[in-house]
């Protein structure tokens, strides 16, 4: 049988794509040479919105700016995490194009009334920081840096595992894994217990484990014995890109078998085309901070 999926209300931060297209390349998704079609990303990306609200969901914006064509990509802004009100740990990114957007984005966040910490090292967000349960998982191998690691788990306090991205289309660790359900316990991405202060199980995450070094797919292995793996074909298709409400997985539609998959768990699959942001090496996952 089974078990019974229970979505929790969430709130994300999102950045209206009034300027997005592909301007350079910094990764390999991304060719100048092939022209985004805005006014279909736009429609894109304002369903995703609308789907998140239909779903009992709080969506809040920062205004875009002129000039900074990723900033959509609200992911890699900043980390906040349950049980730290108001603090919020901000980025500096890797590629010159897009430093700016930290700035905006710490602006933000301040005026929100959050302490923000500024790493000293390169650091992109929730693009390589992951709340599973009891622990934060840290990718490192192309953008954020070990160092960044040591930042953050300082700042937070909370235990953080540090896993090698090897392959550079999943240049990310948001793009290679995702959380499909917070721990039913006392863990630090906003899960919850059983009202006795127990925890009473640990997180589930999708990954695809050929993005990851062998010792971080050990470490993935052993940490998380019931992950759902998914193929290539999936993780291109930015099927590892999605946000879970814990029910509900907000997913690229042609992510076929991890939707599967997703479903036979007890999951509802929501497909959401974002292939116009695929072009710039992002998907649902990269335009959604959620505010923890």
């Amino acid at each position: 049988m089974l078990t019974s999926r229970v979505a929790r209300p969430r709130r994300y931060l999102v950045c209206e794509p009034r300027y997005f297209a592909v301007h350079y390349a910094i990764n390999p998704w991304m060719d100048k040479d092939a022209p985004v079609d805005t006014a279909r990303a736009a429609q894109q990306w304002q369903t995703l919105i609308r789907t998140y609200l239909d779903h009992g969901h709080q969506v809040v914006s920062v205004p875009p700016v002129p000039g900074l064509p990723d900033m959509v990509f609200a992911a890699n802004s900043a980390l906040t995490l349950a049980g730290r009100p108001r603090k919020a740990f901000g980025s500096l990114f890797h590629a010159a194009q897009r430093r700016p957007e930290a700035g905006e984005y710490a602006t933000w966040f301040k005026a929100a009334g959050y302490d923000v910490y500024q790493p000293e090292s390169v650091c992109e967000g929730e693009g390589d920081l992951v709340p599973a349960g009891r622990y934060l998982l840290a990718g490192t191998g192309f953008r954020t840096t070990r160092e960044a690691h040591a930042e953050v788990q300082e700042f937070f306090g909370v235990p953080t595992i540090g896993l090698r991205l090897v392959d550079p289309y999943f240049y990310h660790l948001d793009t290679a894994l995702f959380v499909v359900d917070d721990a039913p316990g006392d863990g630090i991405g906003g899960s919850w217990g059983d009202g006795t202060g127990n925890r009473t199980g640990e997180a589930t995450i999708a990954y695809y484990p050929e993005a990851f070094s062998s010792g971080s797919r050990e470490v993935l292995r052993q940490l998380f014995p019931d992950a759902l793996l998914a193929t290539r074909d999936d993780a291109l298709a930015f099927g590892l890109n999605s946000v879970s409400d814990g029910r509900h997985v907000f997913i690229s539609p042609t992510a076929t078998g991890l939707i599967a998959q997703l479903t036979d768990r007890g999951y509802l699959p929501v497909p959401v085309d974002l292939s116009e942001f695929h072009k710039a090496g992002g998907g649902i996952k990269c335009c959604t901070q959620e505010i923890r």
